[in-house]
Protein backbone atom coordinates (compact mmCIF):
# COMPACT_ATOMS: atom_id res chain seq x y z
CA UNK A 1 0.00 0.00 0.00
CA UNK A 2 2.75 2.35 0.91
CA UNK A 3 4.88 1.91 -2.39
CA UNK A 4 1.48 2.25 -4.64
CA UNK A 5 0.94 5.30 -2.30
CA UNK A 6 4.76 6.45 -3.36
CA UNK A 7 4.03 5.43 -6.78
CA UNK A 8 1.24 7.13 -7.14
CA UNK A 9 2.74 10.91 -5.84
CA UNK A 10 5.97 9.85 -8.16
CA UNK A 11 2.94 10.61 -10.98
CA UNK A 12 1.61 13.26 -9.36
CA UNK A 13 4.80 14.83 -9.00
CA UNK A 14 5.69 13.83 -12.40
CA UNK A 15 2.66 15.73 -13.86
CA UNK A 16 3.19 19.17 -11.69
CA UNK A 17 6.73 19.18 -13.28
CA UNK A 18 5.15 19.16 -16.94
CA UNK A 19 2.31 21.45 -15.98
CA UNK A 20 4.50 23.78 -14.19
CA UNK A 21 7.12 23.66 -17.44
CA UNK A 22 4.17 24.25 -20.13
CA UNK A 23 4.77 27.97 -20.56
CA UNK A 24 7.66 27.12 -22.13
CA UNK A 25 5.68 24.95 -24.59
CA UNK A 26 2.62 27.02 -24.67
CA UNK A 27 1.64 29.10 -27.18
CA UNK A 28 -0.53 32.34 -28.13
CA UNK A 29 -2.89 33.50 -30.47
CA UNK A 30 -2.46 36.95 -32.78
CA UNK A 31 -4.45 38.51 -35.35
CA UNK A 32 -2.07 39.83 -37.75
CA UNK A 33 -2.43 42.96 -40.60
CA UNK A 34 -3.83 40.51 -43.33
CA UNK A 35 -6.57 38.77 -40.84
CA UNK A 36 -4.96 35.60 -39.86
CA UNK A 37 -5.08 34.16 -36.46
CA UNK A 38 -1.70 32.76 -36.09
CA UNK A 39 -0.64 30.75 -32.91
CA UNK A 40 3.03 31.75 -32.03
CA UNK A 41 4.97 30.56 -28.95
CA UNK A 42 4.14 32.26 -25.77
CA UNK A 43 7.89 33.36 -25.56
CA UNK A 44 9.69 34.53 -28.39
CA UNK A 45 13.54 34.01 -28.88
CA UNK A 46 14.13 33.88 -32.46
CA UNK A 47 13.17 35.76 -35.54
CA UNK A 48 13.55 35.98 -38.71
CA UNK A 49 12.25 39.17 -40.82
CA UNK A 50 11.52 39.11 -44.23
CA UNK A 51 10.22 42.65 -44.58
CA UNK A 52 12.37 45.79 -44.26
CA UNK A 53 9.69 47.86 -42.43
CA UNK A 54 8.89 45.56 -39.72
CA UNK A 55 13.16 45.38 -39.34
CA UNK A 56 13.46 48.65 -38.99
CA UNK A 57 10.95 49.32 -35.79
CA UNK A 58 12.50 46.17 -34.92
CA UNK A 59 15.92 48.21 -34.61
CA UNK A 60 14.04 50.64 -32.79
CA UNK A 61 12.97 48.65 -30.59
CA UNK A 62 16.53 47.88 -29.76
CA UNK A 63 14.80 43.62 -30.37
CA UNK A 64 17.72 42.87 -32.72
CA UNK A 65 19.05 40.33 -29.98
CA UNK A 66 16.20 37.74 -31.17
CA UNK A 67 16.89 38.29 -35.03
CA UNK A 68 18.37 35.42 -36.35
CA UNK A 69 17.64 36.18 -40.07
CA UNK A 70 16.89 39.04 -42.37
CA UNK A 71 15.83 39.64 -45.98
CA UNK A 72 18.41 39.73 -48.58
CA UNK A 73 17.28 43.19 -49.71
CA UNK A 74 17.85 45.05 -46.95
CA UNK A 75 20.62 46.95 -47.80
CA UNK A 76 18.80 48.14 -50.74
CA UNK A 77 15.34 49.08 -49.01
CA UNK A 78 17.12 50.41 -46.06
CA UNK A 79 20.05 52.15 -47.33
CA UNK A 80 23.40 51.67 -47.54
CA UNK A 81 24.23 53.88 -44.54
CA UNK A 82 21.47 52.04 -42.08
CA UNK A 83 24.30 49.24 -41.18
CA UNK A 84 25.48 52.35 -38.92
CA UNK A 85 22.35 51.92 -36.96
CA UNK A 86 22.43 48.15 -36.87
CA UNK A 87 26.32 46.82 -37.64
CA UNK A 88 24.98 43.25 -36.89
CA UNK A 89 22.80 43.51 -40.12
CA UNK A 90 25.83 41.88 -42.33
CA UNK A 91 26.50 38.98 -40.26
CA UNK A 92 22.13 38.02 -40.27
CA UNK A 93 21.25 35.20 -42.32
CA UNK A 94 19.18 35.39 -45.79
CA UNK A 95 16.85 33.12 -46.05
CA UNK A 96 14.62 35.22 -48.54
CA UNK A 97 13.02 38.77 -49.54
CA UNK A 98 9.69 40.15 -49.95
CA UNK A 99 8.46 37.60 -51.81
CA UNK A 100 10.62 34.30 -51.88
CA UNK A 101 12.07 32.10 -49.39
CA UNK A 102 14.79 29.57 -49.25
CA UNK A 103 12.46 27.13 -47.04
CA UNK A 104 16.03 25.04 -46.35
CA UNK A 105 17.56 28.00 -45.04
CA UNK A 106 15.26 29.47 -42.89
CA UNK A 107 14.52 26.06 -41.42
CA UNK A 108 18.36 26.10 -40.19
CA UNK A 109 17.61 29.23 -38.22
CA UNK A 110 14.97 27.36 -36.09
CA UNK A 111 12.70 30.78 -35.75
CA UNK A 112 9.87 31.53 -33.66
CA UNK A 113 8.28 33.38 -35.33
CA UNK A 114 8.94 34.58 -39.56
CA UNK A 115 7.86 37.99 -40.23
CA UNK A 116 6.65 38.81 -43.98
CA UNK A 117 5.09 41.96 -45.79
CA UNK A 118 1.50 41.84 -46.17
CA UNK A 119 1.63 41.10 -50.32
CA UNK A 120 3.89 38.36 -49.78
CA UNK A 121 2.88 34.99 -52.00
CA UNK A 122 0.49 33.05 -50.66
CA UNK A 123 2.00 30.00 -51.72
CA UNK A 124 5.21 31.44 -49.59
CA UNK A 125 3.09 32.10 -46.76
CA UNK A 126 1.73 28.06 -47.28
CA UNK A 127 5.21 26.96 -47.37
CA UNK A 128 6.42 28.47 -44.53
CA UNK A 129 3.69 27.20 -42.63
CA UNK A 130 3.72 23.97 -43.85
CA UNK A 131 7.25 23.94 -42.49
CA UNK A 132 5.65 24.38 -39.15
CA UNK A 133 6.46 28.22 -38.43
CA UNK A 134 4.36 30.38 -37.28
CA UNK A 135 3.87 33.75 -39.98
CA UNK A 136 2.65 37.22 -39.23
CA UNK A 137 2.38 39.56 -42.16
CA UNK A 138 2.49 42.91 -41.24
CA UNK A 139 1.13 45.89 -44.05
CA UNK A 140 0.93 49.14 -41.26
CA UNK A 141 -2.10 49.76 -43.01
CA UNK A 142 -5.80 48.73 -41.61
CA UNK A 143 -7.61 47.77 -44.77
CA UNK A 144 -10.23 44.71 -45.10
CA UNK A 145 -7.91 41.49 -45.60
CA UNK A 146 -9.11 41.35 -49.21
CA UNK A 147 -6.93 44.57 -49.74
CA UNK A 148 -4.54 43.79 -47.47
CA UNK A 149 -2.62 41.26 -49.35
CA UNK A 150 -2.39 43.41 -51.86
CA UNK A 151 0.52 45.56 -53.06
CA UNK A 152 -1.11 48.26 -54.38
CA UNK A 153 -4.56 48.14 -52.07
CA UNK A 154 -7.01 50.51 -52.41
CA UNK A 155 -7.82 53.00 -49.29
CA UNK A 156 -10.92 55.02 -48.79
CA UNK A 157 -9.96 57.14 -45.56
CA UNK A 158 -5.97 57.14 -46.36
CA UNK A 159 -5.57 59.30 -43.09
CA UNK A 160 -7.80 57.32 -40.77
CA UNK A 161 -6.13 53.78 -42.66
CA UNK A 162 -2.50 54.45 -42.13
CA UNK A 163 -2.53 56.03 -38.48
CA UNK A 164 -4.76 52.73 -37.20
CA UNK A 165 -2.27 50.88 -39.32
CA UNK A 166 0.64 51.64 -38.01
CA UNK A 167 -0.61 52.31 -34.76
CA UNK A 168 -1.50 48.06 -34.96
CA UNK A 169 1.42 46.69 -37.04
CA UNK A 170 3.73 48.20 -33.90
CA UNK A 171 1.79 47.15 -31.09
CA UNK A 172 1.95 43.84 -33.23
CA UNK A 173 5.42 43.70 -33.28
CA UNK A 174 5.96 44.83 -30.29
CA UNK A 175 4.05 42.06 -28.66
CA UNK A 176 5.49 39.81 -30.88
CA UNK A 177 9.08 40.46 -29.70
CA UNK A 178 8.34 41.80 -25.74
CA UNK A 179 8.66 45.45 -26.26
CA UNK A 180 5.16 46.88 -25.29
CA UNK A 181 6.21 49.91 -23.77
CA UNK A 182 8.76 50.54 -26.32
CA UNK A 183 6.17 49.83 -29.15
CA UNK A 184 3.68 52.73 -26.69
CA UNK A 185 6.57 55.39 -26.79
CA UNK A 186 7.23 54.94 -30.37
CA UNK A 187 3.76 55.67 -31.06
CA UNK A 188 3.16 58.17 -28.75
CA UNK A 189 6.04 60.28 -30.41
CA UNK A 190 4.64 59.89 -33.54
CA UNK A 191 2.09 62.21 -32.40
CA UNK A 192 3.96 64.74 -30.71
CA UNK A 193 4.82 67.14 -33.83
CA UNK A 194 1.22 66.73 -36.23
CA UNK A 195 -0.39 69.22 -34.31
CA UNK A 196 2.84 71.95 -34.48
CA UNK A 197 3.07 71.34 -38.82
CA UNK A 198 -1.10 71.34 -39.27
CA UNK A 199 -1.53 74.37 -37.03
CA UNK A 200 1.16 76.61 -39.03
CA UNK A 201 0.16 75.46 -42.84
CA UNK A 202 -3.86 75.27 -41.96
CA UNK A 203 -4.13 78.32 -43.95
CA UNK A 204 -2.74 77.16 -47.32
CA UNK A 205 -5.31 76.66 -49.96
CA UNK A 206 -4.92 73.44 -52.22
CA UNK A 207 -4.14 75.38 -54.88
CA UNK A 208 -1.30 77.22 -53.26
CA UNK A 209 0.43 74.37 -51.99
CA UNK A 210 3.88 73.36 -53.79
CA UNK A 211 3.45 70.73 -56.87
CA UNK A 212 6.15 68.34 -55.60
CA UNK A 213 7.09 64.88 -57.16
CA UNK A 214 8.61 61.81 -55.10
CA UNK A 215 11.42 60.52 -57.47
CA UNK A 216 11.81 56.61 -56.79
CA UNK A 217 14.52 54.21 -59.27
CA UNK A 218 13.79 53.74 -63.01
CA UNK A 219 10.73 56.86 -62.84
CA UNK A 220 8.76 54.92 -60.29
CA UNK A 221 6.65 56.82 -57.52
CA UNK A 222 3.60 56.90 -55.30
CA UNK A 223 0.13 57.83 -55.64
CA UNK A 224 -2.65 57.65 -53.65
CA UNK A 225 -3.02 54.89 -50.82
CA UNK A 226 0.33 55.12 -50.03
CA UNK A 227 1.94 56.66 -46.52
CA UNK A 228 4.23 59.01 -49.23
CA UNK A 229 1.37 60.60 -50.34
CA UNK A 230 -0.16 61.17 -46.65
CA UNK A 231 3.26 62.99 -45.74
CA UNK A 232 3.21 65.47 -48.40
CA UNK A 233 -0.45 65.95 -47.84
CA UNK A 234 0.61 66.75 -44.23
CA UNK A 235 4.15 68.48 -45.44
CA UNK A 236 1.78 70.86 -46.88
CA UNK A 237 2.91 69.47 -50.92
CA UNK A 238 0.16 68.87 -53.84
CA UNK A 239 1.48 65.17 -54.82
CA UNK A 240 1.74 65.88 -58.77
CA UNK A 241 1.18 61.46 -58.87
CA UNK A 242 -2.00 61.65 -56.79
CA UNK A 243 -3.94 60.36 -59.91
CA UNK A 244 -2.35 57.07 -59.81
CA UNK A 245 -2.33 54.58 -57.44
CA UNK A 246 -0.37 52.88 -55.54
CA UNK A 247 3.30 52.42 -56.28
CA UNK A 248 3.74 52.53 -60.27
CA UNK A 249 6.17 53.72 -62.84
CA UNK A 250 5.08 56.42 -64.25
CA UNK A 251 6.47 57.85 -68.14
CA UNK A 252 9.00 60.65 -68.58
CA UNK A 253 6.13 62.57 -70.55
CA UNK A 254 3.88 62.24 -67.26
CA UNK A 255 6.77 64.18 -65.52
CA UNK A 256 7.11 66.81 -68.24
CA UNK A 257 3.51 67.59 -67.76
CA UNK A 258 3.33 67.42 -64.17
CA UNK A 259 6.31 69.96 -63.70
CA UNK A 260 6.74 70.06 -59.97
CA UNK A 261 8.45 72.89 -58.26
CA UNK A 262 10.16 70.66 -55.70
CA UNK A 263 11.51 67.30 -56.40
CA UNK A 264 12.13 64.79 -53.19
CA UNK A 265 14.00 61.85 -53.50
CA UNK A 266 14.40 59.35 -50.73
CA UNK A 267 17.83 58.93 -49.07
CA UNK A 268 18.47 55.39 -49.97
CA UNK A 269 18.28 56.72 -53.91
CA UNK A 270 21.52 58.66 -54.05
CA UNK A 271 22.15 58.34 -57.41
CA UNK A 272 18.96 59.20 -58.38
CA UNK A 273 19.38 62.82 -57.47
CA UNK A 274 22.35 62.56 -59.69
CA UNK A 275 20.61 61.38 -62.93
CA UNK A 276 17.90 63.95 -62.41
CA UNK A 277 20.29 66.70 -62.42
CA UNK A 278 22.32 65.61 -65.05
CA UNK A 279 19.89 64.15 -67.59
CA UNK A 280 18.75 66.08 -70.80
CA UNK A 281 15.56 65.01 -70.07
CA UNK A 282 14.81 66.60 -67.03
CA UNK A 283 16.13 69.97 -67.70
CA UNK A 284 12.97 72.05 -68.56
CA UNK A 285 11.33 70.77 -65.25
CA UNK A 286 10.82 73.86 -62.40
CA UNK A 287 12.38 72.03 -59.31
CA UNK A 288 15.30 71.47 -61.65
CA UNK A 289 15.86 74.51 -63.10
CA UNK A 290 15.07 76.31 -59.64
CA UNK A 291 17.68 73.81 -58.41
CA UNK A 292 14.81 72.19 -55.78
CA UNK A 293 15.90 68.67 -56.50
CA UNK A 294 16.63 67.50 -52.62
CA UNK A 295 17.65 63.92 -51.31
CA UNK A 296 15.80 63.73 -48.04
CA UNK A 297 17.48 62.96 -44.70
CA UNK A 298 17.61 59.21 -43.16
CA UNK A 299 14.85 59.82 -41.33
CA UNK A 300 12.29 61.05 -43.75
CA UNK A 301 11.78 57.64 -45.18
CA UNK A 302 9.19 58.40 -47.84
CA UNK A 303 8.08 55.11 -48.44
CA UNK A 304 4.81 53.21 -48.78
CA UNK A 305 4.68 52.10 -45.77
CA UNK A 306 4.11 54.73 -42.37
CA UNK A 307 7.63 54.55 -40.93
CA UNK A 308 7.29 56.20 -36.75
CA UNK A 309 10.51 58.49 -37.81
CA UNK A 310 8.59 59.44 -40.70
CA UNK A 311 5.91 60.50 -38.85
CA UNK A 312 7.60 61.86 -36.11
CA UNK A 313 10.80 63.77 -37.99
CA UNK A 314 9.85 63.63 -41.61
CA UNK A 315 6.71 65.29 -42.32
CA UNK A 316 8.24 67.98 -40.00
CA UNK A 317 11.64 68.32 -42.37
CA UNK A 318 9.41 68.25 -45.57
CA UNK A 319 6.92 70.93 -44.15
CA UNK A 320 10.17 73.01 -43.38
CA UNK A 321 11.61 72.53 -46.63
CA UNK A 322 8.58 73.85 -48.92
CA UNK A 323 7.93 76.23 -46.40
CA UNK A 324 11.01 77.71 -44.63
CA UNK A 325 9.65 80.90 -43.09
CA UNK A 326 6.79 78.97 -41.29
CA UNK A 327 9.58 77.07 -39.64
CA UNK A 328 12.52 78.98 -39.18
CA UNK A 329 12.58 78.33 -35.13
CA UNK A 330 12.64 74.85 -35.82
CA UNK A 331 16.45 72.78 -35.80
CA UNK A 332 15.87 69.78 -37.16
CA UNK A 333 19.19 68.38 -35.95
CA UNK A 334 17.66 69.14 -32.27
CA UNK A 335 15.04 67.45 -33.31
CA UNK A 336 16.62 64.07 -34.66
CA UNK A 337 19.34 63.92 -31.80
CA UNK A 338 16.40 63.75 -29.56
CA UNK A 339 14.74 60.55 -31.41
CA UNK A 340 17.80 59.12 -32.11
CA UNK A 341 18.79 58.82 -28.90
CA UNK A 342 15.44 57.50 -27.90
CA UNK A 343 15.41 55.11 -29.99
CA UNK A 344 18.10 54.51 -32.01
CA UNK A 345 20.57 54.90 -29.16
CA UNK A 346 22.95 57.00 -31.05
CA UNK A 347 22.83 60.85 -32.39
CA UNK A 348 21.91 61.67 -36.09
CA UNK A 349 24.45 62.42 -38.43
CA UNK A 350 23.67 63.23 -41.82
CA UNK A 351 25.09 61.76 -44.44
CA UNK A 352 28.32 62.80 -46.17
Amino acid sequence: MIARLAFVAKIVISISGLLLSAPAWADRLVTDQIGRQVHIPDVVSRVVILQHQTLNIAVQMDAMDKVVGVLDEWKKQLGANYVRLAPQLPNLAMPGGLTKVNIEELLKLKPDVVFVTNYAPADMVKQIEDAGLAVVAISLLDVPPAEAVKLNPSVKDEPAAIDAGFATGVRLIADVLDRKEKGEEMIAVTKKTRKLVADRLADIPEDKRVATYMANPDLSTYGRGKYTGLMMERAGARNVANSIAGFKQVSMEDVLTWNPAVIFVQERYPAVVDEIRKADSWQTIDAVKNGKVYLMPEYAKAWGYPMPEAMALGELWMAKELYPERFKDIDMQKEADAYYSEFYRTDYRPAQ
